[in-house]
């Protein structure tokens, strides 16, 4: 072990040879240190953008955004090309939503996914075609299923059996024709954190295929939505749709979906005769939040899901139905990082086993104390809520300089009254590290600034896009006179 390395370091976080250095997986094209040793964002040093906007503060680059969209839509196209002509890629909103976003995702040929009825509205005003839209969640109000009547949207993804009924209802009483996606559980468990894993059992999304149903000819629930959706004239059933988890490196999971989705397909165009011309995959994949994460290129991803679908396809007999999937973290989280501002520091005493030693007292080894540094941001759970949510690892670096001091492993936290407040676990970050100083961290792109909020007041950090050496705000960070316009006095 090295004399620099910590006892007190997960398995996984090795010392880092060069603390200057960047883990490229983890940043966007155009990231990088310029001449004085500064991270910048094509050539713009984050002092300059601290200046002019503030900290905390989302940093995103628009040109590497768009790239990830469309290597997205070249790859999955490419693959699919023999077997349905193409892919439909969804942009999953729910990761991160703006109406400048919602239009460079229309810009690069992608759709956009929504679940909610102010993502809708986000869509709305960005000028974003009804048919171009899906419609997630497993309550949608009669608000929203109105509204995405109103929008004529491409689909209405249904959860479970009560809202086929409500859509139905809704549709019927308005004299049109809902399109309809069902959502199923192929009982596919993705290796992922329990929170974000979505296509087992017991959780609340998707019609289960596992044979749980009110039906008393003991259908499963997914064919008895199959079943009622094709008896209802306000029905126009698409196809099925499903969803297995986030945050996946292994294309396992999506192949065993796949297979399942396709026999079931058939199996229902086979009993009721008809032809469900869509299947939807999904999406949930990986990206680099620490140097030992191994995301996939869209291009391996998109290969081996057409293998399968070619295969099984194949094995059935059956059309090959339109294909789409739903990226969104992989699209942007990458895109982004935070640049936080360093306040105070602290540095506690931690008992571990002595250096080589995996011994503890009380098998005959001996621990030794080993110090660790707190460094505390100007942000904190109110910005990144997912490392309370999810335990997520994070990573760090030193932004606003280049240091040659020696490695000090670090816990960067938050200002939020709370001991889980915690940005980033476990970091190597140079030992002189001081108020003033800015921190970056990269991969916030997604479920950061979309799960956001106002815990101790604090005001929600701005957004702002990059792209060819010029910033600009796409999303206004909060002020106080925002956090204060609701409270409606004694």
């Amino acid at each position: 072990m090295s004399a620099h390395a910590s006892p007190l370091a997960p398995d996984w976080l090795a010392l880092p040879a060069d603390l200057n250095a960047l883990h490229e997986p983890m940043w966007a094209a155009g990231v990088g240190r310029n001449s004085d040793g500064e991270l910048a964002v094509d050539g713009i040093p984050v002092s300059k953008l601290k200046e002019q906007f503030g900290t905390p503060l989302f940093i995103m680059s628009e040109s590497d955004f768009r790239a990830r969209a469309r290597s997205f839509k070249d790859a999955f196209d490419e693959a699919f090309a023999d077997i349905c002509g193409g892919v439909d890629v969804y942009y999953a909103g729910k990761s991160f939503l703006c109406s400048a976003v919602a239009r460079w995702v229309a810009e690069e040929g992608l759709r956009l996914d929504t679940c909610s009825g102010g993502e809708l509205a986000v869509a709305a005003r960005a000028g974003i075609d009804g048919a171009e839209l899906s419609l997630h969640g497993n309550n949608k109000s009669d608000a929203e299923i109105n509204r995405a009547l109103d929008m004529k949207l491409g689909r209405i993804v249904v959860d479970s059996l009560d809202e086929l009924e409500r859509v139905a209802k809704i549709a019927s009483e308005r004299g049109e024709t809902a399109k309809v996606m069902l959502r199923l559980t192929p009982g596919v468990h993705a290796h992922t954190h329990e929170f974000i894993a979505t296509a087992h059992e017991d959780q609340k999304f998707g019609l289960s295929m596992a044979g749980d149903s009110t039906d008393q000819a003991g259908l499963s629930a997914a064919e008895e939505a199959v079943a009622a959706a094709t008896s209802y004239a306000s029905i126009e059933l698409l196809g099925l749709h499903c969803h297995i988890g986030s945050q996946i490196f292994e294309p396992d999971g999506f192949a065993l979906a796949a297979v399942k989705l396709l026999g079931f397909l058939a199996e229902m165009q086979a009993k009721y005769s008809i032809r469900l011309p869509e299947l939807d995959l999904g999406g949930g994949y990986g990206i680099a939040y620490t140097p030992v994460d191994t995301p996939r290129p869209p291009a391996d991803i998109a290969q081996a899901m057409a293998a399968v679908v070619r295969s099984q396809c194949a094995e059935l007999g059956i059309a090959a139905p339109r294909i789409s999937i739903e990226p969104g973290r992989a699209i942007v989280g990458p895109s982004t990082f935070t640049l936080y501002e360093v306040g105070t520091r602290k540095t506690v005493r931690v008992d571990a086993p002595a250096a080589g030693d995996a011994a503890t007292p009380e098998t005959g080894g001996e621990n030794v104390t080993h110090p660790r540094r707190y460094v505390s941001v100007d942000g904190g759970m109110s910005d990144n809520a997912r490392p309370v949510l999810y335990d997520a690892d994070y990573s760090a670096i030193l932004a606003s300089r280049a240091s040659a001091a020696a490695p000090q492993l670090s816990r960067v936290v938050g200002k939020h009254c709370e001991s889980g407040d915690i940005v980033v676990r476990d970091v190597y970050l140079p030992e002189d590290v001081a108020a003033g100083d800015l921190l970056a961290v990269p991969g916030t792109g997604a479920y950061c600034w979309a799960l956001s909020s106002n815990y101790n007041y604090l005001a929600r950090p701005g957004v702002v896009a990059v792209r060819d050496g010029s910033p600009r705000l796409i999303v206004r960070g909060e002020t106080e006179e925002d956090l204060l316009n609701r409270d409606m006095g004694a």
